[in-house]
C-alpha cells in the first residue's frame, strides 16, 4: 500500500483500489458532482498530496452514476458575481492552479468519464493524460451559456491541441454537447468502453503503465507535455536528449536490460529519485 496521508476533503474522496494506484472521486453525487469555490482548493490540495505518494498512476472520476462533473454549481454562482476584481482574480488563480496541479502530477492521470462533463468538468477531464468514456459521457464547453468564455481553466489551450482549432472553435462557440461516440472520433477521448467496465478499463490501463519503468514513464510524460509548449523541433530534441541521458544512468534501465537477458519480467522499484 502507498505511504500516503490524504488531506481532509469534503468535496473529493481518495481511494486506493490497487497497490500503487490512487482513485480521486469528485464527491458531490447529489449535485451531479458540480464544482464549488472550496472544491478548487481541495483539488489543488489533493494533487499536492498525491504528488509525493509514490503512486504509479491516478484515476479521476465522479461519484455516483449521473455525472463526471457538471461544471460550476449554478446555485452558488452568486458567490462569484459578488466578488470584486482582485478577489475574482485570486479565485481564478486558485481554480486554475488546482487543475494545473492535476496536469502536472509526475505520473499519468486517467479520467474515467460518465455522464456530464460540462464547463469546468470538461476542463478537469482535459487536465488528465488519458480519457476513457462510458457511452453516457457528454462533453460541453458551457462557458458561453453563462456569459463567460472558453478561455477558462486551460480549456482553450488543451481543447485546441486535442481536436484542432476548427473543431475547438465550433465546440467553444456553440456550447453544443459532444457525445461519447463523436468524442472518440475527434480525439477528445481515447476510447469508449461499456459503462459497467469503465473503472475496470481504467485500472487495466494503470496496470500496463505500472509494468514499465517508473523513470521512463515520468520523463515520457514530461517530454510529451513540455514539447507541446516548445516552438522548435531543435528545442524538443534537446529536452528528449537530456531525458534519455539521465535514464541511461538509472536503476530502471539496468533492471530492464538484465530482465531482458534473463528472459524474465523486470522488477522495477516503485519510487524514483525526486
Amino acid at each position: 500500500m502507498l505511504d500516503f496521508e490524504p488531506p481532509k476533503l469534503e468535496t473529493l474522496a481518495f481511494e486506493e483500489p490497487e497497490d500503487g494506484v490512487l482513485l480521486l472521486k469528485i464527491n458531490r453525487p447529489d449535485r451531479m458532482n458540480s464544482m464549488t469555490v472550496p472544491m478548487f482548493g481541495e483539488i489543488r490540495a489533493a494533487a499536492l498530496a498525491a504528488r509525493d505518494s509514490g503512486a504509479r498512476a491516478m484515476i479521476l472520476t465522479g461519484a455516483g452514476d449521473r455525472a463526471f462533473c457538471a461544471g460550476f454549481d449554478l446555485d452558488e454562482i452568486d458567490v462569484i458575481t459578488r466578488m470584486g476584481v482582485r478577489e475574482f482574480l485570486h479565485f481564478q488563480e486558485l481554480a486554475t492552479g488546482g487543475l494545473a496541479a492535476i496536469r502536472e502530477l509526475p505520473f499519468p492521470v486517467i479520467a474515467a468519464v460518465h455522464g456530464a462533463a460540462a464547463g469546468g468538468g470538461m476542463s478537469l477531464a482535459l487536465a488528465a493524460d488519458i480519457r476513457l468514456a462510458a457511452p453516457t459521457a457528454k462533453f460541453n464547453a458551457a462557458f458561453v451559456k453563462v456569459g463567460l468564455s472558453a478561455g477558462e481553466l486551460g480549456t482553450s489551450w488543451q481543447l485546441t491541441r486535442l481536436v484542432g482549432p476548427g473543431r475547438a472553435a465550433e465546440i467553444a462557440y456553440t456550447a453544443r454537447i459532444v457525445g461519447a461516440e463523436e468524442a472518440e472520433r475527434i480525439g477528445l477521448v481515447n476510447r469508449v468502453v461499456p459503462s459497467e467496465k469503465l473503472l475496470d478499463e481504467a485500472l487495466e490501463t494503470t496496470r500496463q503503465i505500472a509494468g514499465n519503468s517508473p523513470g521512463g514513464v515520468k520523463l515520457s510524460k514530461r517530454a510529451l507535455q513540455r514539447n507541446q509548449e516548445i516552438a522548435s523541433y531543435a528545442g524538443a530534441l534537446e529536452l528528449e536528449n537530456r531525458g534519455q541521458a539521465l535514464l541511461t544512468r538509472s536503476e530502471d534501465m539496468s533492471e530492464a536490460l538484465a530482465a531482458f537477458k534473463d528472459k524474465r519480467a523486470p522488477q522495477f522499484a516503485r519510487t524514483i529519485e525526486k
